[in-house]
């Protein structure tokens, strides 16, 4: 079972999004403990995060292994998410 941490600025778009939304990203982070790498996850080769989507969302995270913990660094729209990373 992996820890899942949320930084700040993930923690701020997340509670901006709608409430269906909202409820729908938090069960994905929630899943995230059980597997850090589920099926349809992606790479971000350039970063060496990971994403997974959730409808018109994004959830950027790292991962480590050795701690047992999953790091939620960023959660926006398919259109932004990837301009800041």
């Amino acid at each position: 079972m992996y820890k899942i941490e949320l930084r700040r600025k993930a923690q701020r778009s997340l509670d901006k999004l709608p409430k269906d939304d909202f409820d729908a990203v938090i069960g994905d982070i929630k899943k995230l403990a059980d597997s850090p790498r589920p099926r349809g996850v992606e790479k971000i080769k350039s970063a060496g995060l990971w994403r997974i989507r959730k409808d018109d969302y994004r959830i950027v995270y790292s991962i480590d292994d050795s701690q047992k913990l999953v790091v939620i660094l960023r959660i926006g729209h398919r259109r932004e998410i990837y301009r800041s990373l």
